[in-house]
């Protein structure tokens, strides 16, 4: 019996790559020391998974940014604006895509799928001229078989990255992507070919779009796709990888008939329906990759569970045809539970990181073939037991009041427009304030005082004396920047979720459970193991002692509900909006002790609301519904005068805009200028907003400066849908992996463009 990995996180035990990649950008190695450690990591891996047993180990899953830009470079789909002359696309071109440069911004980045990993959009067009440009998966290919590991060579299926991509600058939105097709298809017939030639036997094409709900035009592209790649595939065997839900009954028709494939994957971990449609037609002759170990999670497999469903599905394919597969790439969990000594032996024997989880894969393969190892087994039926059991996982208390909050909509009394005039009243802000959304650049030394107080180095004192030097740095620097309202900077907190996790009842943590988010960022989700209660104050003691340093008011900054859910490893033993509810009870304390203590600004982040959605809309309105009334719960006894922000990031927010608005936020900042300003067309279009508004007019996540007059021309464009008593100017995101030498020029162009604006305003009335 086979065993198969979808893909294998990037970044290292260690977060090797993270460190070699930034040390690279600085300037403080060369490219043949970023490609050494790659090197290197590729091969621990594959070795890795040979040494476990897997018989298909994936190649080219690997990245130095992400998967799709990968694909734009092996397509030679570079956007005029970087230079490129044509050739093999280099690390300059490559990094400019995906960070922009000191004259140039990046292209837009969002979240794939509903996970909080982001990819780099592609921009075409019909003047795109495609041509193969990068031999990446041709030489991981030859890479690992010179180590003796034969590995199934992994590209982005053509329609995915075409329904994945979205029209350039200029291109007519209307534009049908699609009608590339014809265009890309010979790129991938020369990859195919190489790959070949090179001696692959199996080659994996991921199309995760055959999830959503696609049309018929768009079902037939795949079609069309694979009829013609069919003759260049002939002599291989072919995987068609879908993951991350249930494909459609449809979609799953189009699929087990597309030609020259060999066999299909399914994520059967989120798609429970999807395993109704193979027991009841699945395509005789073709293997059948099961995805029943979750990529996405890190609680450990339930195997004899797993076991009776390929027992079941054996029945269906074939013994030899049947494959035991990860649900989607493992780049989605942490790395590997050896890395955790620290970490709480009863909750430890619950999670599998993707070091156990290709264990689990193998173990599963090896007893459907006859061989079940007893101890693997009868040690995982003992740990499912225990978390069943264990009184850790369960607070009567918490459970009660999570459950009475049905029944209400918790709505504050008034209306946004009726408490933002008692707001000014209080606040005395000018037109078109301006704040930052919450983070200010981590230091080298302030991450050193963080990690010394963790590990007692340090007494308290000097750790609270040394956070309190910071908050005053930031403060002060806000204040001669001529900055509105004001934000601490955070700089006791390493990530914004962790920090609200490790003071929460119910909450785990890792010490290198790290998983990549984009690019070098690395995030370390918290692991909800069971049921959630504040038991003291968070914030408070920082947002006050920042509230005392200055006369202008201080955003009291927090993590809201659903961010924390949907960023965090959660318990899969109770549906996801009871956790939320939970969540959100505890944030609500934390809400109103801000308040108690004089904070008026109170920013509640819910940067992953949207990431959240359900891919399928037959399930959006239940989502959306809890979520929202999720953000609600957190602020609904605070006073009209305490202004409630909240703060979304980086995912397309136009088809949610609604329940936003529905969220009752008194002001909201959100990402805009990476993505074209597209959120800007849901007010051309008539939708009105009436409360606070902050598109964010530069992009963080980018090392280049803004200018003042780019700036003010993006926030003419604002107010052009916008009423200039509703909106604010600041930046798309926390400016925490940014250094001081981008930051204070970025933000003294945009104060300077604030002000300019201001006064245009004054002289036109």
């Amino acid at each position: 019996m086979a065993s198969h990995i979808v893909g294998y996180p990037r970044m290292g035990p260690k977060r090797e790559l993270k460190f070699a990649l930034e040390s690279f950008w600085d300037k403080k190695t060369t490219a043949e020391d970023l490609e050494k450690v790659a090197t290197d990591l590729r091969s621990s891996i594959w070795k890795q998974m040979a040494g476990a047993g897997i018989k298909y180990i994936p190649s080219n899953t690997f990245s130095y940014y992400d998967h799709m830009l990968d694909t734009t470079a092996m397509l030679g789909a570079v956007p005029s604006r970087y230079n490129w002359t044509g050739g093999e696309i280099g690390f300059d071109t490559y990094f400019s895509m995906a960070r922009g440069n000191a004259t140039l911004p990046a292209m837009e980045m969002t979240k794939w799928f509903d996970t909080n990993y982001h990819f780099i959009v592609p921009e075409l067009g019909p003047e795109v001229k495609f041509s193969y440009a990068s031999h990446k998966a041709v030489k991981e290919y030859k890479e690992a078989k010179a180590l003796g590991v034969e590995t199934v060579p992994v590209l982005v299926g053509p329609v995915s990255y075409l329904l994945l991509s979205k029209p350039a600058k200029g291109v007519d939105k209307s534009f049908s992507l699609l009608s590339l097709l014809g265009s890309i298809l010979p790129v991938y017939k020369e990859v195919v070919a190489e790959l070949k030639a090179s001696g692959a036997s199996w080659i994996q094409f991921d199309e995760p779009t055959l999830v959503l709900d696609l049309e018929a035009h768009q079902l037939e592209a795949f079609t069309q796709a694979y009829a013609e790649l069919e003759v260049t595939l002939s002599g291989l065997n072919v995987l068609v990888e879908t993951y991350f839900a249930d494909v459609p009954a449809a979609a799953y028709k189009t699929l087990t008939a597309l030609k020259g494939v060999t066999g299909f994957g399914f994520d059967l971990v989120r798609g429970e329906k999807t395993l109704e449609l193979i027991k009841s037609d699945f395509p005789s002759g073709k293997y059948l990759f099961a995805g029943l170990v979750d990529g996405r999670n890190i609680w450990a497999n339930d195997l004899a569970g797993s076991l009776s469903t390929l027992q079941a599905l054996e029945a269906v394919a074939g013994k030899d045809n049947l494959v035991v597969s990860t649900s989607c790439s493992l780049l989605h969990t942490a790395v590997d539970l050896v890395n955790e000594p620290k970490l709480d032996k009863e909750i430890k024997s619950w999670l599998a990181f993707a070091a156990q989880k290709i264990v689990e894969v193998n173990a599963l393969a090896t007893a459907l073939a006859g061989k079940k190892d007893e101890e693997i087994f009868s040690t995982n039926a003992a740990a499912q037991a225990t978390r069943k059991s264990s009184p850790r996982v369960t607070n009567e208390a918490v459970q009660k009041a999570a459950a009475a909050l049905r029944g209400s909509d918790h709505r504050r009394a008034t209306t946004v427009s009726a408490r933002l005039d008692a707001q000014q009243k209080k606040l005395n802000l000018p037109a078109l304030p301006t704040t930052t959304i919450g983070s200010f650049p981590q230091t080298v030394e302030l991450r050193r005082v963080r990690r010394e107080y963790k590990a007692k180095k340090i007494s308290e004192a000097d750790y609270v004396n040394a956070i309190k030097e910071e908050i005053s740095k930031v403060v002060k620097i806000q204040e001669e920047l001529d900055i509105d309202v004001l934000v601490h900077g955070e700089p006791e907190r390493n990530d914004m979720v962790e920090y609200f996790g490790e003071q929460l009842s119910g909450f785990a943590f890792s010490a290198n459970g790290w998983v990549q988010s984009y690019g070098s960022r690395c995030v370390k989700p918290p692991i909800i193991y069971g049921d959630v209660s504040r038991p003291k104050a968070m914030t408070v003691f920082w947002s006050s002692m920042a509230q005392s340093m200055t006369s202008r008011p201080m955003k009291g900054m927090l993590t809201g509900p659903v961010t924390i859910l949907n960023w965090s490893f959660v318990r899969n033993d109770q549906p996801r909006f009871e956790t939320c509810y939970q969540i959100a009870l505890a944030i609500k304390d934390e809400v109103e002790d801000l308040e108690k203590a004089g904070i008026t600004v109170i920013q509640i982040d819910e940067a992953a609301l949207r990431e959240g959605l359900p891919l399928r809309k037959s399930e959006h309105a239940f989502y959306l519904d809890w979520s929202v009334h999720s953000f609600r719960i957190t602020n609904v006894g605070v006073q009209d005068t305490t202004q409630i922000h909240t703060h979304m990031c980086y995912s397309n927010f136009n088809d949610i805009i609604q329940s936003i608005i529905d969220m009752d936020a008194d002001v909201i900042t959100i990402e805009n200028s990476r993505s074209d300003e597209k959120l800007l067309s849901v007010f051309r279009e008539g939708v009105v907003y009436g409360a606070g508004i902050g598109p964010g007019v530069y992009d963080i996540h980018s090392p280049r400066i803004p200018s003042t007059e780019e700036i003010a021309e993006r926030a003419k464009k604002m107010l052009a849908v916008l009423e200039s008593n509703i909106l604010w100017i600041n930046p798309d995101c926390g400016l925490k992996t940014r250094k001081y030498a981008e930051v204070m020029p970025a933000l003294t162009n945009m104060v300077k463009a604030a002000k300019i604006l201001r006064e245009e305003l004054a002289s036109a009335k």
